[in-house]
């Protein structure tokens, strides 16, 4: 698919390739509006998505995890900060990618491989000795204390989409729940600030590792 270039497109690609992060569509929205102002997120995303299906771009899914865009769409793979959702590029070589199919899955003939790391990244790091006050490298805070941060509240949401398959809605919350819908949005927006809560799509939510943590028993 050949993609042709316009004003929009090219300043899209402009800020994609200034930005040494894996940005997602939102972010680059916020770039790319204060140069062209009247440029709305819905044709940000019609151009990252034809962008992508011509090659030019490559698109990262991280499970659980909003979707990120990526400059080089040449063949690589990633390290994700569990703690920052920094994504930062790996490059193990061409070996990896010469497994005989059936070595891997009986019946398929495999085409590639894709790995993904995690990991805290350096920044993080340092923080959680600041935080903790010594060297020890962890959650940066105790989980007991992370629990006792929630109110009941929280820990309604949390168990929701602890519950549910995918990605849920505000809507989907509240009605599993029982609290009205803009408690539900007051608390997903807390637990977000908190890394106990993604939205890998838009206008839906999910649990992450960390949410999953804070409310086992």
């Amino acid at each position: 698919m050949v993609c042709r270039k316009t004003s929009q497109r090219e300043l899209i690609l402009q800020e994609l390739q200034q930005n040494s992060q894996h940005i997602t569509a939102d972010e680059l929205f916020r770039l790319v509006r204060k140069k062209m102002p009247k440029i709305s997120l819905a044709t940000v995303y019609r151009n990252l998505e034809l962008l992508v299906e011509s090659g030019v771009i490559g698109r990262l899914e991280i499970r659980g995890r909003e979707m990120r865009f990526d400059y080089d769409p040449a063949a690589h793979d990633h390290v994700v900060c569990v703690k920052c959702h920094r994504v930062e590029n790996v490059f193990l070589g061409a070996e990896k990618e010469n497994y005989p199919s059936h070595a891997i899955v009986d019946g398929y003939i495999i085409t590639g491989c894709r790995v993904e790391f995690v990991g805290l990244c350096p920044r993080c790091q340092e923080k959680t000795k600041e935080l903790r006050g010594d060297d020890t490298m962890g959650c940066g805070c105790a989980c007991s204390c992370k629990k006792s941060e929630l109110t009941d509240e929280q820990k309604q949401v949390l168990r929701a989409m602890a519950d549910c398959a995918g990605a849920c809605a505000a809507k989907d919350i509240a009605a599993a729940t029982g609290l009205d819908a803009k408690v539900v949005s007051t608390r997903v927006t807390d637990l977000k600030k908190k890394g106990y809560v993604d939205s890998p799509e838009r206008c839906r939510y999910g649990i992450t590792a960390e949410g999953r943590e804070a409310i086992k028993d």
